[in-house]
């Protein structure tokens, strides 16, 4: 063991076994070559015991950022005050600082070296910031968070100001580096494509209150109201006032049958109200005589290659669709749209909840 007198302080009132264990802890947690217990129990004098207060020689070094925790250690341990506790971490000769802040300094290019390559911004790291554009800026503030070891990550938009590839390359990368890490995450973002491609659960607020928390998947399938499945899927769901009556949501320009199950909910509603909604990805062509058929005169077509959108007017209301990419539409054209029921959903024309479906499955064995 090196020479402890050119190194050490000289603490009082302390306990022998107190002495051991903040001997353990500089060894363990710091790395710091200290008296062991053995040691430090021995530097007591003669037929102490163990509970006894007493003097003893141990080495207590910080460095870098880590020495507010090393001086709350001590605290805990020593019982000192702020002010003793300070003075005695900041007593470490000087040698001994400068060889810890090396390594220190070693660590943290390390971690910079590895959030950067993470991140793409290798070429960046020697830039001031008023040299970087407002992505790079983005990129460089979700490095500063990566190399602290955060036991959280709260994220605010940090793909807002990036452009539409590097926001997708940049989406894959942070689930690469959550997956990693393994470190729980706080994602806000306004932009639903984000939430629902990176997300495990999703917060859907409006007006800061909560509409829903789900899967990704659920929110699309089951969304808990009209505010949700608007928000939920891209395009938005398309919805359409309709009067129900025995089974059929209709009005002008549309008629839609319900499934099974949304007809075993509405049965004792009677003549009601709704609001009838469908996805446009839900919508197909088909011919008037259709059970569900939607009726209207296209007003805007978006050739996209692998889609054609299409916007129709139906009544005074628009309907978008999305069809096969190789369907040539034409403006004006009169069109007829179909979806099959269980695609459909119903939201309450007041509260605009959602009107759940009741299952009909037959009762099983174990039920019956």
């Amino acid at each position: 063991m090196a020479d402890l007198n050119a190194i050490v302080d000289e603490l009082s009132g302390l306990t022998i076994m107190e002495a051991a264990e903040l001997a353990k802890l500089l060894e363990e947690k710091w790395g710091v070559s200290a008296a062991a217990p053995v040691a430090v129990a021995a530097a007591a004098p003669a037929g102490a015991a163990a509970e006894e207060k007493t003097e003893f020689d141990v080495v207590l070094i910080s460095f870098g950022d880590k020495k507010i925790q090393v001086i709350k250690e001590v605290r805990v341990i020593t019982g000192l005050g702020l002010k003793e506790a300070k003075e005695l971490v900041e007593s470490a000769p000087k040698a001994i600082k400068e060889g810890i802040a090396k390594d220190a300094a070693e660590e943290i290019k390390q971690k910079i070296d590895e959030a950067a390559q993470t991140l793409g911004i290798q070429h960046l790291l020697e830039r001031k910031p008023r040299e970087l554009s407002g992505g790079q800026r983005q990129r460089v503030a979700l490095g500063r968070a990566i190399v602290r070891d955060p036991q959280v990550f709260l994220m605010d938009e940090p793909l807002s100001n990036l452009d539409a590839k590097l926001r997708v390359d940049m989406r894959a990368e942070i689930v690469k580096l959550h997956k990693r890490l393994n470190v729980t995450t706080f994602y806000v973002t306004h932009d639903q494509v984000e939430a629902m491609t990176m997300g495990e659960r999703i917060v859907v607020m409006k007006d800061g209150k909560i509409q829903q928390i789900d899967t990704p998947i659920n929110l699309y399938e089951f969304p808990a109201n009209r505010f949700v499945a608007g928000f939920i899927g891209n395009p938005s769901m398309n919805f359409l006032p309709a009067k129900h009556v025995d089974g059929v949501a209709s009005g002008d320009g549309y008629r839609l049958s319900l499934d099974a199950a949304h007809r075993a909910t509405m049965a004792s509603r009677g003549a009601v109200d709704v609001w009838a909604g469908i996805r446009p990805e839900h919508l197909r062509l088909s011919d008037a005589d259709a059970t569900n058929r939607i009726e209207g005169t296209v007003d805007v077509v978006e050739t996209l290659g692998a889609v054609t959108m299409v916007q129709l007017s139906v009544g005074e209301h628009a309907v978008s669709a999305q069809l096969p990419g190789h369907r040539k539409v034409q403006l004006g054209d009169t069109l007829t749209l179909t979806c099959d029921s269980d695609k459909l959903h119903l939201f309450d024309s007041e509260s605009e909840l959602a009107i759940a479906r009741e299952s009909t499955a037959a009762p099983s064995a174990a039920e019956a």
